[in-house]
């Protein structure tokens, strides 16, 4: 597992953010789903059927699965959510989430049968078949797909996307599988977002454009006092290097993006300053006449002549 994977993993098994997203998801934003009452279960899904007449074992490890009661009106369903996390493109989507969705089924199927066993529950001979009766029910199970990447999914979104067809005919007798996925160049409004996780995506979404990303910064009050674990966040998915607070657990983003901004700025002249010495060197002047005329340091003059080396 790559940082970038750790990083996600590590940043939404929390339950207050990862509450936040699938309310986002699956309630518009509607506070429905509460952090408390997520319960983390086991992400490995296992399987084990009999293939000519020996059992084979299949496994699969999602990211996130935990379990929570939804209520709504007045009913009530407990129902399983899994988060995948992609800080790349996964052309093969569908199928990957597909996968983990039928193996969770198929683990139900298979305990059921399992109690009904222990249990010595009468069934009839059309439930003695799968070990399923025709009263029993399966736990829901939702797989969100949570890129983190700032440019567009161009990858399927569904199993029909992926398929090589051109019969319509025929393309209605395939079932299809659609994955529910958030994209943070897709997002309108973040507003829909309780926790930092929306800033987050949006400081993603507006990366590519530095401007953008200061109004960002200095726009929202939220910035000045940024957890640090979203600040993590933020400097593993954009690359960039914010300095957390050492002494706080929040961090002033504004103060720390103006600072790396000025770095960058002195670095830039810095480096501008050493190509004016390496060209005035290698067009004839003397390390002395370029301390003299050029106000070199013996540091500059150095760096001058290690990158006159490296272009010869």
């Amino acid at each position: 597992m790559g940082e970038k994977d750790t990083k996600a993993k590590e940043y939404l098994s929390d339950n207050s953010r990862f509450a936040d997203l699938c309310n986002y998801v699956l309630f518009q934003g509607e506070q429905v789903i509460k952090a408390e009452t997520l319960i983390e279960k086991d992400s490995t899904e296992v399987l084990s059927i009999l293939v000519d007449g020996r059992e084979e074992q299949f496994q699969k490890w999602r990211d996130l699965i935990k379990g929570t009661v939804i209520k709504r009106n007045k009913d009530m369903v407990f129902v399983l959510i899994g988060i995948e996390n992609q800080s790349d493109i996964h052309y093969a989507m569908p199928v990957k989430n597909m996968i983990y969705d039928a193996l969770n089924y198929g683990s139900q199927v298979k305990e059921t049968a399992r109690k009904h066993r222990e249990n010595h529950d009468k069934l009839t001979s059309a439930e003695f078949l799968s070990g399923f009766r025709k009263k029993d029910k399966l736990t829901p199970v939702i797989t969100i797909t949570l890129y983190w990447g700032a440019d567009k999914w161009d990858g399927p979104r569904t199993l029909h996307d992926m398929l090589d067809h051109s019969d319509e005919a025929l393309i209605k007798f395939i079932p299809d599988y659609h994955i529910n996925l958030v994209v943070p160049e897709e997002i309108d409004d973040f507003k829909k977002f309780q926790t930092t996780l929306g800033e987050v995506l949006e400081a993603i979404k507006v990366s590519n454009d530095k401007e953008q990303m200061r109004q960002l910064i200095f726009s929202k009050p939220v910035f000045r006092k940024m957890d640090n674990e979203s600040v993590a966040a933020i400097n593993t998915f954009l690359g960039t290097n914010i300095p957390l607070n050492k002494t706080e657990e929040v961090t002033d983003m504004c103060k720390a993006w103006d600072d790396l901004m000025n770095e960058g700025i002195e670095k830039g002249v810095e480096k501008g300053r050493i190509n004016i010495i390496a060209d005035f060197l290698l067009n004839g002047g003397t390390e002395e006449q370029a301390k003299e005329m050029l106000k070199a340091s013996e540091n500059e003059v150095t760096s001058a002549k290690e990158l006159l080396t490296v272009k010869i």
